[in-house]
């Protein structure tokens, strides 16, 4: 099951909150701060989800910051080393480069 709604172009992991028997979307790759919308279902998920976005750009913009990160496409990951040498072999044996199967590794878990 994929937790994730796509909202005005913005990912946002979708979770259940039992306490308050609603949906929680939290906006990810935001620069500041964050925007939460709570709602009974995906059609409210998605009306709520874009008023909370469009607050938060409003709120970036009255404050001249950037609202979304940006991202240089390289990030480091801490593994254990038997991982690493498994990830090596695996890549090898695909005829790819260590980077390039981590990439379509990491493609195919995110579709």
């Amino acid at each position: 099951m994929n937790n994730i709604m796509t909202i005005n172009g913005q990912q946002a992991v979708i979770s259940f909150d039992p306490e308050i028997n609603l949906f929680r979307g939290e906006f990810v790759g935001l620069a500041q701060g964050g925007a939460d919308f709570y709602a009974g279902d995906v059609k409210g998920l998605l009306r709520e989800g874009k008023r909370s976005l469009a607050a938060y750009v409003e709120m970036c913009r009255e404050d001249g910051v950037e609202p979304f990160q940006k991202f240089s496409g390289r990030f480091n990951a801490r593994i254990p080393p038997v991982l690493h040498a498994k990830a090596k072999a695996a890549a090898a044996a695909s005829g790819k480069s260590l980077n390039q199967w981590v990439a379509e590794t990491l493609e195919a878990a995110t579709v």
